[in-house]
C-alpha cells in the first residue's frame, strides 16, 4: 500500500513538485493525495492543479487569530486521511491542531539546533560558520524543535551570499527530502526521545493500526 502524503507549501512548491515526480514510481511507497497552501496565488498549487492533485488553501490573512487557522488547517488536511504531511517550504508554524493529529515533516535549510527560525541562511552566514546544510526533523509544537531525521552538511564558499548559499542548500535538500519520505512511507519509523530510527517495531505496528481504526 503507498502511504497518503499531504504536502504543505508557501510559493514556487519546488520540493513539491520533486516528490510528485518521485511518487510517479510505484516502487517510491508514497502518494501526495493533496498540496495545501497559506496563501493564494501560488506558483506551487498552481503546478499541483496541473498535476491533477487536490489542492486546498487557508489563507492565513483571512483569520482573526492563529488558533482559528490551525484548526481550519487541521480539517484540510485530516480530511485527506494521510499518513504524513510534509512541510516543504511552509513558512508558518502548525499547532498542535495539526501536528497533534498527524505526524508531520519538516525541511530546514541548517544544521539544527544551529540557526532554527525563518533566516536560517541568512543567520549562518551572518555567524560565519564554515558549515552549513539541511535538516528533516519531525514536527512539534516549537519552533524547528523536533527530533531530527536526517541531516546533509554544505560548505560555505568565500564568495557565498544569502541567494547562492541558499540555492546550493535546495538542491541537497530536495534531494533528501525525496529519499526520506520514501524511506518513511516504505519502512516505518520509530521514535524514541529525540531519535528517530527507520523501521516498524511490533508496537508501533499496533499503534498506527489503532489510530487508523479510531480515526
Amino acid at each position: 500500500m503507498s502511504a497518503r502524503v499531504v504536502v504543505l507549501i508557501s510559493g514556487t512548491g519546488s520540493n513539491m513538485a520533486a516528490l510528485l515526480e518521485a511518487a510517479e514510481d510505484p516502487g517510491y511507497g508514497a502518494t501526495v493525495v493533496a498540496v495545501g497552501a497559506d496563501r493564494r496565488g501560488t506558483r506551487g498549487i498552481e503546478l499541483a492543479e496541473k498535476a491533477g492533485v487536490p489542492t486546498f488553501v487557508a489563507h492565513f490573512r483571512d483569520y482573526g487569530d492563529r488558533a482559528r487557522w490551525n484548526a481550519d488547517m487541521a480539517d484540510h488536511i485530516s480530511g485527506f486521511e494521510p499518513d504524513l504531511v510534509v512541510s516543504a517550504g511552509f513558512m508558518r508554524i502548525l499547532g498542535p491542531a495539526v501536528v497533534g493529529s498527524h505526524p508531520a515533516v519538516n525541511i530546514h535549510p541548517a544544521l539544527l539546533p544551529s540557526f532554527p527560525g525563518a533566516h536560517a541562511v541568512r543567520d549562518a552566514l551572518a555567524h560565519g560558520v564554515r558549515v552549513t546544510g539541511t535538516t528533516i526533523h519531525f514536527l512539534d509544537e516549537g519552533v524547528d524543535s523536533g527530533p531530527i531525521i536526517d541531516q546533509v552538511a554544505v560548505p560555505v564558499e568565500d564568495d557565498d551570499d544569502e541567494s547562492s548559499l541558499h540555492e546550493r542548500i535546495k538542491t541537497v535538500e530536495r534531494r533528501m527530502l525525496v529519499d526520506t519520505v520514501g524511506r518513511l512511507a516504505r519502512e516505518g519509523w520509530t521514535i524514541d526521545g529525540r531519535h528517530v530510527r527507520f523501521g516498524r517495531t511490533e508496537q508501533s505496528v499496533a499503534d498506527a493500526t489503532d489510530t487508523k481504526e479510531n480515526r
